[in-house]
């Protein structure tokens, strides 16, 4: 089992989580919000849903795994009505369309639209 650290991620750290574990060819990670390099968070959910899936990409790809390898997404909403948008973006990016849940809750940091985390394949 491998930690993936912050730095090697090049993202700001977050709290005492890590970014993902890689264990028998699988990452794991941590759920990614629409943060910003400096860690403040985008305003809207359309930002936070590109940056949120900008940032769990940067840690599958540090990982050595890509968002074409992903198997399982938990997509967080705190706005039922955003759906459609997050939705829209997010099916920019997982072309294989992986298996996923939608959970709505309630953040809380109340800046916080949308947040994902995953499980997918490395080499």
């Amino acid at each position: 089992m491998h930690q993936v650290s912050w730095e090697e991620a090049q993202l700001p750290p977050i709290g005492i989580l890590s970014p993902a574990y890689k264990s028998n060819g699988h990452v794991f990670t941590s759920g990614c919000v629409g943060s910003l390099p400096d860690g403040s968070i985008a305003e809207t959910v359309e930002e936070q849903t590109e940056l949120a899936i900008k940032n769990l990409s940067t840690i599958l790809t540090t990982s050595g795994s890509s968002l074409d390898k992903v198997l399982k997404v938990l997509l967080f909403i705190a706005d039922p009505a955003d759906g459609p948008k997050v939705n829209e973006i997010y099916a920019k990016y997982f072309l294989q369309k992986p298996a996923r849940s939608c959970v709505v809750v309630a953040f809380p940091n109340g800046k916080i639209k949308v947040e994902l985390e995953c499980v997918a394949e490395y080499e």
